[in-house]
């Protein structure tokens, strides 16, 4: 199975574990500088969930396919951020990348839209809502798009399929987090503690 959630904080993987049931384990794609920069980060992640080491630059899309393929395989879950950052507004999703495309179109799993919302900002007491969505599929997102034959790995063809499944997913999760952002707002007049905490994985931006 491939969750394919929206992105807006260091919490959303737990916010998907605390939603998913505890078997079969998750699986996510991390940034390797951020997620195992400290020997408490890597022990609490490896601790609570499994996570895929992915280092900026290095690697192209056939080890993280391969990666993917094996724990669908092995009958567990891949969790992936279409986003592939944080860095979007926190009512809609920023523009969704062709990765988790591309694995879905190489491995068929079942495709669990996962949307949240909430994270970006992180105090005591904050609020958080998510919605998990139908269970769907590469041919029912494509619907009469869906080729006979899916395209070959790494043509053109297959990117233009990519970035077509990819809008479809963007397209079926940006108004459920529109519908669920208003549910964590609190009212400006709420004491907000422990702000740091939202910086606490990735590090305040330079400037913030």
């Amino acid at each position: 199975m491939l969750v394919g959630a929206t992105h807006r904080g260091w919490m959303d993987p737990f916010l998907v574990l605390h939603a998913l049931p505890p078997t079969p384990r998750a699986w996510f794609l991390g940034g390797a500088a951020t997620a195992f920069d400290r020997p408490w980060k890597e022990r609490l992640l490896r601790r609570v969930g499994g996570m895929l080491p992915v280092w900026r630059g290095g690697v192209g899309v056939d080890q993280h396919v391969a990666a993917a393929g094996a724990v669908i395989g092995a009958g567990a879950v891949f969790v992936m951020f279409p986003e592939g950052g944080i860095a979007g507004p926190p009512d809609h999703p920023a523009a969704f990348r062709n990765g988790t495309a591309l694995i879905a179109l190489r491995t068929d799993p079942p495709i669990v839209p996962f949307a949240m919302a909430g994270s970006a900002e992180l105090y005591r007491g904050k609020r958080f809502a998510t919605r998990i969505l139908p269970v769907t599929s590469v041919s029912e997102l494509l619907g009469p798009q869906m080729p006979a034959d899916l395209p070959g790995p790494g043509t053109a063809a297959e990117l233009d399929l990519a970035r077509l499944l990819t809008s479809r997913l963007e397209a079926l999760l940006a108004p459920v987090v529109a519908e669920l952002y208003p549910r964590t707002v609190d009212p400006p007049t709420r004491r907000r503690r422990w702000t740091g905490l939202t910086w606490l994985f990735v590090g305040r931006p330079r400037g913030g």
